[in-house]
């Protein structure tokens, strides 16, 4: 339940055995290998170098089998749909990996791959042009005249092409006073396909008045004829290259049983390629390798014993350098780890910060829950969740987080007395006895429980806040920060409160007024102390700012009322999908039933969809905004080990042999 303590480790390794430890540091998964700019031997032994080449042949190989992937996928009958989305690896075990990896028939497969790809665009684009050429022809195939007899004559021209049919006779008329003629032979579209002769000596005068109509002139160039010969020379290509193309189809189909083979050779050389590069940029001298890196103190005993394996191999642990970046990674218990993503979409915490995981865990479930305080949408929300995580692969804790605050919900439902809002009163009165016996309040009637309840738990969480970084202070041995920082502020703002709550009459005048006599002395710390750098004019300018921004507290408080707008809000929408699912129970002739179910199916599922994703965002934003703000300090550098990735398939792992 903290942040993973970190070793900084060197491992130096003979060349000869560099590739296969890092294989083997790979496979475990456990160190993070530091290139030569980041390493701390680099700057202090300016000797070492990278001189690797860079491994061309497997980025080469990677870029065809990812072209081949990628075209056989167009004609695999792998699962689509839902399926795919939450099963996109295909599951494997070892013993089928290790198989195809040492097969030598693959180089064959990715050839034919490009060859069948190569042909079937080929194809494709012959279709496209055959298919084009004859939407060019058909408007054409009156015309008896072979087409390579139509052109420049010795004393005249004739020009093929087409015009917009509303201006033909405009057209007309105005050729005929250029003693020019014209001849419509077909149509296309709203457009007619035309033959227009004249004398040489007036052809600039034509070709003007054609542009300004927008004459589209028509080349059959190349041809030669009749059209409906062309026509039918050109339809028979078509088939022909309909065949051609089918074939390679059914080729590239056939060809597609390799996909798995191709997913998985994708993968392993993926992994090699990181292990090369990985080589390649570490610092090195002519015949050792030196792999600095970190790795947790816990994983330490077991990279020993991977290094101890390799005789030209040795490794030793190093202080890091002041300024040295030390790699974070947070660990906790099994209950708490679906919330680390929480931690982790905000960004990991400095590596002498403190994981906020386990302290966000408690507020953040119950937060959710009074959000959306119902039971048959916790109950929902919970068959969904547990459906999801049987059928999706890969990391399941946002999964298994929702599914936790789908339990919160479902209490916090039971409590405030909403079962699909007012759904069980309404529809199903002989289960109202239960509801109100597990009930302790209605919002909707009492609003001022829930409106008290969501200030005293944001009032809490903001405590909580601060007394965290006080106490991570004094772990640090930070006392003067950890006293003028945190604690001042806990007295001062506890006190406050007292201090209210007398002159409210809920606690004896003398306590309070004691408590507010006490408010003074923490007050008198943060305007001295509270800013410690600079001359004392600046200290007590800045330290009157943080004393006035006391009242911030008092809008963070109020921020959680955001729990019990989302709560009603929610619950009334509920209760209004009920009403009209009531009302749709007058429509006559056999229609209320129905109607009333496709109401309350879709009415509760959009709300439940809805009230989810704002209960999560909200309660997500008072972690972010109101709680981390007093302790956490972010900005830490994830910790990433060299290991295995599979972006295709999921190794089913039978023993501990390396893949």
């Amino acid at each position: 339940m903290a942040i993973a303590q970190m070793a900084k480790v060197i491992i130096v390794s003979h060349r000869t055995q560099a590739s296969e430890l890092l294989e083997a540091l790979q496979y475990e998964g456990i160190c993070q290998i530091l290139d030569a700019q980041e390493a701390m031997v680099s700057r202090d032994w300016p000797e070492p170098t990278t001189g690797a080449e860079r491994p061309v042949k497997t980025e080469e190989l990677l870029n065809r089998l990812a072209k081949s992937i990628a075209f056989l996928k167009r004609y695999s009958e792998s699962p689509k749909g839902l399926a795919s989305v939450l099963s996109p690896r295909t599951v494997i075990d070892e013993q089928a990996y290790n198989q195809i990896v040492s097969s030598r028939e693959v180089p064959e497969v990715i050839e034919q791959c490009r060859k069948c790809e190569a042909a079937i665009e080929k194809f494709k684009t012959e279709r496209e042009n055959l298919l084009g050429t004859l939407e060019q022809l058909r408007p054409w195939v009156s015309l008896e005249t072979p087409v390579e007899e139509i052109g420049r004559l010795q004393q005249a021209t004739a020009l093929a092409g087409l015009i917009a049919a509303r201006q033909l006779e405009k057209v007309e008329q105005q050729l005929s006073e250029l003693g020019a003629a014209i001849e419509v032979v077909g149509t296309s579209g709203n457009r007619c396909a035309c033959l227009i002769a004249c004398l040489n000596e007036n052809l600039n005068d034509l070709q003007k008045l054609l542009r300004s109509v927008d004459f589209e002139v028509v080349s059959f160039e190349g041809m030669a004829g009749t059209v409906a010969e062309l026509i039918k020379q050109n339809s028979e290509k078509l088939d022909e290259v309909e065949n051609q193309l089918k074939t390679e189809q059914n080729k590239a189909l056939s060809l597609s049983k390799n996909l798995l083979k191709l997913e998985i050779l994708h993968d392993h050389y993926e992994n090699l390629l990181n292990r090369e590069q990985t080589k390649g940029t570490a610092p090195s001298t002519e015949h050792t390798v030196l792999l600095e890196g970190w790795v947790k103190k816990s994983d330490y005993a077991r990279l020993e014993k991977i290094v101890s394996h390799f005789g030209a191999s040795s490794l030793n642990r190093i202080e890091p350098a002041e300024d040295e970046d030390i790699p974070v990674e947070i660990e906790n218990k099994n209950y708490i780890r679906p919330f680390e993503m929480i931690t982790r979409l905000y960004g990991m915490p400095v590596s002498s910060g403190v994981d906020p995981t386990v302290f966000l865990a408690p507020f953040f479930m119950l937060f959710f829950g009074i959000c959306l305080a119902d039971v048959g949408y916790g109950l929902v929300m919970a068959a969904v969740m547990l459906w999801l995580i049987k059928k999706t692969q890969g990391d399941k804790k946002l999964l298994w987080l929702f599914l936790i605050c789908a339990a919160i919900t479902i209490l916090m439902g039971a409590i405030t007395g909403g079962w699909f809002g007012d759904a069980v009163s309404r529809f199903i009165p002989a289960l109202n006895p239960l509801r109100e016996k597990l009930m302790l309040f209605d919002p909707m009637e009492q609003p001022m429980v829930l409106f008290v309840l969501s200030m005293i738990l944001g009032y809490i969480q903001i405590m909580t806040g601060l007394l965290i970084a006080f106490a991570h202070n004094i772990k640090q041995k930070d006392y003067i920060a950890a006293v003028c920082d945190q604690l001042s502020w806990l007295v001062m703002l506890n006190s406050i409160v007292i201090f209210g709550l007398s002159k409210a009459g809920m606690i004896p005048a003398e306590v309070g007024r004691f408590f507010g006599r006490l408010a003074l002395v923490p007050a008198g710390a943060i305007l001295l102390f509270s800013h410690r750098q600079g001359r004392w004019a600046g200290r007590i300018g800045m330290g009157a700012y943080n004393l006035f921004s006391s009242v911030f507290y008092l809008g963070d408080v109020l921020s959680y009322l955001r729990l019990m707008a989302l709560c009603m809000v929610g619950g009334g929408i509920a209760m209004s999908i009920n009403i009209i699912a009531g009302i749709s129970l007058d429509i006559p002739y056999g229609f209320g039933v129905p109607v009333m179910i496709l109401v309350l199916v879709f009415g509760h599922t959009l709300n439940l969809v809805l009230s989810a994703l704002g209960a999560f965002v909200h309660t997500l934003r008072l972690q972010y905004v109101e709680y981390f703000t007093k302790f956490f300090v972010g900005g830490g550098e994830l910790f990433k080990p060299l290991c295995k990735e599979y972006k295709h398939i999921y190794i089913l792992e039978t023993s501990k042999q390396r893949a």
